[in-house]
C-alpha cells in the first residue's frame, strides 16, 4: 500500500505504519457493510477469519471451524465479493493436474489469501495494537516466534497474482493412506525445457526455512509424472538446481 510506505519513509515508525493499515482495514469493513447487501455478514466473517485459516498447517478454508453448520454453497457469493473487490486472492483446488487446471476445479475446496501481506500482519496481531511497533521490530530481528509460513505463502500468492497467474493448488487426502495424501501449495503452467518448451504443470511449494523437502512432490510425480514440468521450491536460501527440481529464493517468485 503506497500510503503505508509514505508513512514509514516520513516517520520511520512501525506503529505509525500500523495505524495507517488499521485505518485501511476499517474502511474495508465499512465498505463490506455498505455494499455487501445480503452477504455483508458472511463477507465480514470470511475476511476476519483469514489469519486463523492461513495459520493452519493445511491452509484450506474450513467454514465449519467458525460456524459448525456453514456450507460453502452459502458462502460462494462472499468469496466472490471479496475477490471481485480485489481484497483477497482465492486459490482453488485443481483435482486433476493438467495443462487445463480450470476444468478440474473443486468449488468446495479453496484457500483465501489476503491481497496485501502487510494488512495480513495487522490482522494477525490485532490483539497487540498498542505494542505493534515493538512486535514488528522483534519480527525483523527474529526474536519473536511466529507462523512465518503463513506470511511467506501469502506473499508468494500476492506475487503470483500480480504476475497474472491463475491461482490453483493441489490437495488430496486419503483417510488411513498417507502414501496418497499430499498437498502442493500452488500449481502453474509453464513451458518445459525437456519437452521442447511445450506447456506442463509445475508444482510450486513455499518454505519458510531453507529445507527443501520433497515428499509431496515425489508423490505428485509418481501419480502424474508425464504431465509435470520443472518443480519449484521458494525458500529463504540461495538458488539450487538438481535436474527438474529448482529451489529459488523467495523474492524470485515474481519470475515464475
Amino acid at each position: 500500500m503506497p500510503q503505508e510506505v509514505v508513512s514509514y519513509v516520513e516517520e520511520r515508525d512501525f506503529a505509525a505504519v500500523d495505524y495507517v493499515k488499521r485505518g485501511i482495514l476499517s474502511l474495508y469493513l465499512d465498505d463490506m457493510g455498505k455494499y455487501g447487501n445480503g452477504d455483508a455478514s458472511r463477507v465480514r466473517s470470511v475476511f476476519a477469519q483469514m489469519p486463523g485459516q492461513l495459520a493452519k498447517h493445511e491452509k484450506k478454508f474450513t467454514l465449519a471451524s467458525f460456524y459448525s453448520s456453514a456450507r460453502m454453497r452459502k458462502y460462494d457469493s462472499a468469496f466472490f465479493w471479496l475477490e471481485d473487490a480485489t481484497l483477497v486472492n482465492v486459490c482453488r483446488n485443481s483435482t486433476d493436474p493438467n495443462v487445463g487446471l480450470g476444468p478440474h476445479e473443486d468449488g468446495g475446496s479453496l484457500k483465501c489469501y489476503q491481497a496485501d501481506t502487510g494488512l495480513l500482519v495487522s490482522q494477525a496481531f490485532a490483539d497487540s495494537a498498542e505494542m505493534l511497533g515493538e512486535v514488528y521490530r522483534e519480527i525483523i530481528l527474529d526474536n519473536l516466534s511466529i507462523n512465518e509460513g503463513m506470511l511467506v505463502e501469502n506473499a508468494v500468492a500476492q506475487q503470483l497474482k500480480a504476475h497474472g497467474r491463475p491461482m490453483y493448488f493441489y490437495s488430496r487426502y486419503e483417510r488411513g493412506n498417507s502414501r496418497d495424501t499430499m498437498e502442493i501449495d500452488f500449481l502453474i503452467v509453464r513451458g518445459y525445457d525437456n519437452a521442447a518448451m511445450k506447456p506442463r504443470v509445475s508444482p510450486v511449494e513455499v518454505k519458510s526455512t531453507k529445507r527443501c523437502g520433497t515428499s509431496s512432490r515425489d508423490k505428485l510425480r509418481a501419480s502424474f509424472g508425464k504431465r509435470l514440468g520443472t518443480e519449484y521450491v521458494l525458500h529463504p536460501g540461495q538458488l539450487q538446481v538438481e535436474g527438474d527440481r529448482v529451489c529459488l529464493s523467495l523474492y524470485a517468485s515474481f519470475c515464475l
